[in-house]
C-alpha cells in the first residue's frame, strides 16, 4: 500500500476525531486511555488547536498517515523538540484494520529520513513491553533498545512496564 505522512492542518480535525473515535477500543488495548473528554469533539478541538500551535512554534511535528486517496491510516508524531540537542520523541498509532500491513514502518522511515534533512540526530521512543509489535517496527528501523524501566503499572489487568528506546543517526 501506498501511503504518505502530512502534516497535521486544522482542516483534518472532523476527519481525525472520527478517526481516533473508530478506533479507540483497539488503541486503548495497547496504550493507557487518553480519557473520555478526549472523545468530545469540542475537547478534541481544544486540544487540536494547542497541537497545530505546538506545531507552528516549532516545539512538536505532527503528521498523518495517509493513503495516497487521502484516508487516514494513523498519526506519526515528533514532540517534545530540543532543536539545541538535535533530539525529539516519537510517537505513533496505526488504525486497528491497517495493522499488519508494514504502514507504521513505512511511516517511520518517512519521518526518519524528514527529521534526518531538518538536522535531527537523535530519536528517542518508548513502548509497552507487551507491545511487540511496536517494539519489531523500531528495531526495524534502528532503533535500539535502551532499557526496560523498573516502574510497572497496571493497564486492563495486567502488570506492564514501559520499554525506552533510542534511534541515533550514523
Amino acid at each position: 500500500m501506498e501511503i504518505t505522512i502530512e502534516k497535521l492542518r486544522y482542516e483534518d480535525a472532523e476527519e481525525l476525531f472520527d478517526f481516533e473515535c473508530e478506533n479507540r477500543w483497539y488503541f486503548e488495548k495497547m496504550v493507557p486511555s487518553r480519557g473520555d473528554e478526549y472523545y468530545d469533539f469540542d475537547t478534541f478541538m481544544m486540544n487540536h488547536k494547542k497541537l497545530l500551535d505546538e506545531q507552528k512554534q516549532g516545539l512538536s511535528y505532527f503528521y498523518l498517515i495517509k493513503k495516497t486517496t487521502g484516508e487516514i491510516l494513523g498519526r506519526i508524531n515528533f514532540v517534545d523538540v530540543d532543536e539545541s540537542r538535535h533530539l525529539g520523541f516519537l510517537g505513533y498509532r496505526v488504525g486497528g484494520k491497517h495493522t499488519g500491513q508494514g504502514i507504521a514502518n513505512k511511516a517511520l522511515r518517512m519521518l526518519l529520513e524528514n527529521m534526518k534533512e531538518n538536522g535531527f540526530t537523535k530519536v528517542l521512543a518508548m513502548t509497552t513491553d507487551h507491545n511487540v509489535a511496536s517494539q519489531k517496527v523500531l528495531e526495524k528501523n534502528g532503533f535500539k533498545k535502551l532499557e526496560t524501566s523498573d516502574d510497572d503499572f497496571i493497564m486492563h489487568g495486567e502488570t506492564v512496564k514501559f520499554v525506552k528506546y533510542a534511534w541515533v543517526m550514523e
